[in-house]
């Protein structure tokens, strides 16, 4: 079901981009893309059961997404893991990945999701095809000088793209 949603948000995501300019929110902290949001979906659940959801979640496939889970530690209530979305920038066939670290800390009644490190790796003939931090493009593109033409769907990628992952994460835990 939330393949369909997710795909479907991604087809709309992409048409009202060329119907008009707005806004691209993309949180950051220190200099660096960064998103942070705490949940307490049920205040009875305890530590360990929200453990083996996100645990569930992780194993999920979603498309033009994958996911690693890189440690989990049952004690702490801590799993890491990182996350590459492939985000289709043009008609022509151009494509970028995006990477990124995500940390889960979960705790009883709750769980606080982090996602930093972003990194970006253009697919397309004449550009160099390495995984580079996203911030100095990120930098540039709101100082109006965008490397690409592309940079507007890139953004907006990354931003529906992180937020439909962090609502996947918050349905499996209801």
């Amino acid at each position: 079901m939330f393949k369909i949603q997710f795909s479907i948000l991604l087809i709309l995501f992409a048409f009202s981009g060329f119907a008009q300019k707005s806004e691209i929110a993309i949180p950051m902290k220190n200099g660096k893309v960064y998103y942070e949001e705490s949940y307490q979906p049920n205040s009875s659940l305890k530590q360990q059961v929200l453990f083996s959801r996100v645990l569930v979640w992780f194993k999920q496939d979603f498309p033009n997404t994958e996911k690693i889970k890189i440690s989990d530690d049952n004690k702490t209530g801590e799993i890491s893991g990182s996350v590459i979305f492939k985000i289709v920038t043009s008609g022509t066939g151009n494509y970028y990945f995006v990477r990124f670290a995500i940390n889960i800390k979960v705790y009883d009644g709750g769980y606080t999701f982090t996602a930093d490190e972003f990194y970006e790796k253009p697919i397309e003939s004449g550009i160099s095809n390495a995984y580079s931090k996203i911030e100095y493009r990120w930098w540039d593109y709101r100082q109006g000088k965008p490397w690409s033409v592309e940079d507007e769907m890139l953004f907006k990628g990354i931003a529906s793209g992180e937020t439909a992952l962090m609502s996947s994460l918050e349905n499996e835990i209801k």
